[in-house]
């Protein structure tokens, strides 16, 4: 094996995801609350199918006798059987160009040795937030094609990777690692072979994003008071629960009025129905002032929860300003972070609970 090539290999393979994994300086580095999808999935993850194109290459085992780098590519499909398992069945293909020698001149001749994979690889993801850092492990069948043999042996790969969620249903994957080949028949005097490899997949989700559970009825707005009866505006209570947010939003300047559906988790219009309701009761009560209050659940630093809270509650404040409820009634808005929580963070529910803005009635 030629070792400054190595060397470079498994820097570049290693180094290049630390790298990526150090740009989020949110939700990989300090945590991110609502770190899972589990609340906007019906089974508390997201298990549909998915298809993963791969492009990469290899640094291949000077033993081989072949050129040290070219270019694989390959296709897997796979989905998650826990939050932080996935198993992918996949089949990728390679061709190097058989080194001539010294003897013969040298360079690389016109014949070919190609390998077709077929195998299994399973993904641990150790992190959680929109970047996802992973070890990865796969078995496999190697069939080898070159000009003194064409047979099957089984092969492994161990490595490293980083994924990175671009949409709801699109990911991008980046790993580097080490894949050993029991190939003993392509020469005579060799038993296997060890080759490093660096590749790129896109991940795309097959079919429409589950909806969420059925959010629990909210609480009617309050009945206005008999006409013969001032109402006590200190008795009014303005319940947000049931605005549900998708989990680590809305992002850092996304909290317009405007953007507010990309804060809010599907379907969207069952959180908007209840900010309206709000809208309508604090218009009806126009003597009560509220404070603006947002909240996560536990996941995460408390660093970076009490400025996602503070996040969600800049959005519903400004929901209700551009809907004609003057500033001068709203104090905030104020972030608690995952300070009083109203349900249990050790459970599905109760994290989705947390995730909550309230209205807070000034007495």
């Amino acid at each position: 094996m030629k070792h400054k090539g190595l060397y470079f290999m498994v820097a570049l393979a290693l180094g290049g995801v630390g790298a990526v994994h150090a740009q989020d300086n949110t939700a990989a580095s300090t945590g991110s609350s609502d770190s899972t999808a589990a609340p906007a999935w019906p089974n508390g993850f997201d298990d549909r199918w998915y298809i993963a194109p791969t492009i990469g290459g290899y640094y291949n085992d000077s033993d081989r006798n072949t050129n040290s780098r070219q270019i694989y590519y390959g296709l897997g499909v796979g989905k998650f059987f826990t939050p932080d398992l996935s198993l992918d069945l996949f089949a990728d293909r390679t061709s190097r160009t058989i080194d001539r020698g010294a003897a013969n001149g040298g360079g690389n001749g016109n014949a070919h040795w190609a390998n077709n994979t077929v195998g299994v690889a399973a993904r641990w993801y150790f992190a959680n937030g929109s970047w996802r850092p992973y070890l990865l492990a796969g078995v496999m069948g190697s069939e080898h094609k070159n000009p003194m043999d064409s047979s099957w042996d089984p092969a492994a790969e161990l490595g490293l990777g980083i994924s990175k969620s671009i949409t709801d249903s699109s990911d991008i994957r980046v790993e580097g690692g080490y894949r050993y080949d029991w190939d003993d028949q392509s020469q005579p005097t060799k038993s296997g072979y060890g080759d490093w490899f660096l590749g790129l997949s896109i991940v795309s989700r097959i079919g429409a994003v589950p909806a969420a559970p059925a959010p629990v009825a909210p609480a009617p707005a309050p009945a206005p008071a008999p006409v013969q009866e001032a109402p006590a505006p200190q008795k009014v209570v303005i319940d947000l629960r049931g605005v549900n947010f998708k989990f680590d939003f809305p992002k850092k300047g996304h909290v317009h009025a405007s953007e507010i559906d990309k804060a809010l988790a599907v379907p969207t219009s069952d959180s908007v129905a209840i900010l309206d309701q709000a809208v309508d009761t604090l218009k009806r009560y126009p003597d009560v002032h509220v404070t603006v209050a947002g909240y996560t659940d536990s996941k995460g630093t408390p660093a970076y929860n009490q400025s996602l809270s503070e996040r969600r509650a800049q959005i519903v404040y400004d929901y209700l300003t551009s809907h004609g409820i003057d500033a001068s009634r709203l104090e905030g808005p104020v972030g608690h972070g995952e300070d009083n929580p109203i349900g249990d963070n050790s459970t599905v529910a109760g994290q989705a609970q947390n995730r909550r803005v309230e209205l807070q009635v000034q007495q």
